[in-house]
């Protein structure tokens, strides 16, 4: 048997920088902080998506649009232009994070926003605020792919699933933020026809103030190490990474790290130009990258586990119940209103100031503990959690479907349901959606891949805005059962199929994945770590050509 050992440290070498959880993300606070603060992309995704259902059904806001105010299709497709627009965004942005780098990428996606944010506030016909919808679109689909990427290769293992959860704990601020403000501004000028119309402009306009934020402060987050080392810049990777992890340049923690950053980055560049022979051109590099996701076994794997965890995501239901929970009551589709029989302005504000804390609220769990609890458990956790609560509602909707009014308490069932489902997609599948892609992939396909995973929960996300007001008209409770069965499916999925990434360093990846598959890939990687000094002479088997293979008796990493 021929296999590589591609551990991320040698034998006795300390790695650690800390312990994992809430623990590990106080002792890096530093870190933390960066993290945080790149977050701010998903404040505008969530902010944008929470400020939409609201500023639907204010009474200035009919009188400027009376097409989209009594047109509940074209509701749907002002909400769903957005997703597609991020759709196309985040599938175009990994050449540009690779070209750019992830910290310039962000710039340039706030640029793009700021213009989308500006035409939005300042529509004034149909045309211009759709355009303006896929234009900022554009800008989040861009951010949605880059900031977990970005995020990720700042941290250590240890901790990479707590910070990238961050993108999500974003989201749910600014759903939250969006919610409330939403809530305040409809009284300008009162809530009847002499609302006045900055009720509606004023919080479109005011996600720009979060976008400058981000814009101003890109200036002052590092490049990735990663990315670094990628453009050959070693000794700005080892520096970036020393001031990430607070500790000398001479820690060995730090050289182990620099050398299995390297030994990914040189394999990657190995593979490529031996796949790839005679290819210099970026373009149609980046292209063959995209066709090598496609043609290699262990890379299909990883992007079929990256996609199916964004779709699952997005058909659990939960944007179906973002999108339409009304502030007020409306034409449109109004799942705590007359549905089932909870109506008035207290009501209403529970029906989404609720929903946005508890979405905030329930995020706050996954980052302190995904690290120590496993990507799994919490999905089992949170699969199992959304699905009797969706079976729940389901159940109450059918039986009270045309007597909510005589079962008040059966409509604060079904409203206390939904919060529960809520609280457990805020923990589980809203946070790790964002995770696994940012670390499951090498470095030279990983932007790519990324892109192409976060491209399918804008397209998932697209599709469910667009069919659940109609499912909700046509089959009813019946909408509540077709996500249950999503949420079923991601329990045995994720029981049966999905492998646990906790702690698992980003190059090591390939042990729980399975890759460099071949005797060539295989004498590659031990030679690239011999030449590294990394090992590959003791025990190590050599071959024809000369190259090292090193023999690992402890795992069955069989090529």
């Amino acid at each position: 048997m021929v296999a590589i050992n591609n551990s991320a440290s040698a034998p006795g070498v300390e790695t650690s920088y800390g312990p994992a959880g809430y623990k590990g993300l106080v002792h890096n606070s530093f870190l933390l902080s960066l993290s945080a603060f790149a977050s701010i992309g998903g404040v505008l995704y969530g902010y944008d998506q929470g400020v939409i259902s609201g500023v639907l059904v204010m009474t200035s806001f009919g009188k400027e649009f009376p097409s989209l105010a009594h047109n509940s299709t074209l509701q749907g497709w002002m909400v769903s232009v957005l997703t597609l627009g991020a759709m196309f965004g985040a599938l175009a942005n990994g050449p540009i994070a690779d070209r750019l780098s992830r910290r310039w990428s962000i710039l340039l996606a706030n640029i793009i926003f700021l213009i989308g944010s500006i035409l939005q506030a300042a529509s004034v016909n149909v045309p211009m605020i759709f355009v303006a919808r896929f234009i900022a679109g554009l800008a989040i689909g861009q951010l949605s792919m880059v900031v977990p990427l970005y995020i990720s290769e700042l941290a250590p293992p240890t901790l990479r699933g707590g910070l990238v959860a961050l993108q999500q704990l974003g989201i749910t601020a600014g759903i939250m933020v969006a919610f409330w403000l939403n809530f305040g501004t409809q009284h300008i000028g009162g809530t009847g026809d002499g609302q006045s119309p900055a009720a509606w402009r004023l919080p479109l306009a005011l996600q720009c103030l979060f976008s400058l934020i981000l814009g101003v402060g890109t200036f002052f987050l590092p490049y990735t190490p990663r990315w670094l080392m990628m453009k050959d810049r070693e000794n700005e990777a080892v520096s970036t990474l020393s001031r990430l992890r607070r500790v000398p340049r001479s820690d060995g923690r730090i050289m182990n790290e620099v050398l299995e950053i390297k030994v990914s980055v040189l394999f990657d560049k190995a593979t490529t130009a031996a796949m790839f022979p005679g290819v210099t051109s970026p373009i149609r590099l980046s292209v063959e990258r995209y066709k090598s996701l496609l043609a290699l076994r262990h890379l299909n794997r990883r992007l079929l586990t990256a996609c199916a965890l964004q779709l699952i995501q997005q058909f659990t239901g939960i944007n179906a119940i973002i999108y339409y929970c009304r502030i007020r009551r409306s034409p449109d589709v109004d799942l705590y209103d007359s549905d089932i029989g909870l109506s008035g302005s207290s009501v209403d504000l529970l029906a989404t100031g609720v929903i946005g804390i508890l979405n905030f609220l329930c995020t706050i769990p996954a980052i302190m503990f995904m690290d120590r609890w496993g990507r799994r458990t919490v999905l089992l956790v949170g699969g199992m959690g959304m699905g009797i609560s969706q079976l729940i509602v389901a159940t109450l909707y059918a039986v009270y479907e045309h007597s909510w009014a005589s079962h008040r308490g059966a409509g604060w069932a079904t409203a206390a349901f939904v919060w529960i489902y809520i609280c457990h997609f805020a923990f589980s599948i809203g946070c790790i959606n964002w995770v696994i892609p940012s670390e499951i992939f090498p470095p030279g396909v990983r932007s790519q891949a990324v892109g192409i995973a976060i491209g399918v929960n804008w397209l998932s996300n697209f599709i469910v805005a667009l069919i659940t007001p109609r499912m909700l008209d046509s089959i009813t409770f019946g909408t509540f059962y077709f996500y249950l069965a999503f949420c079923v499916f991601l329990v045995f999925w994720v029981y049966f199929a999905l492998p646990e990434t906790k702690g698992v360093p980003i190059e090591e990846m390939d042990k729980v994945f399975g890759g460099n598959q071949g005797e060539q890939d295989t004498i590659r990687m031990a030679s690239i770590r011999h030449q590294l000094g990394m090992g590959g002479v003791d025990g190590a088997v050599k071959d024809d050509s000369g190259g090292y293979v090193e023999e690992v008796e402890d795992h069955d990493w069989t090529v």
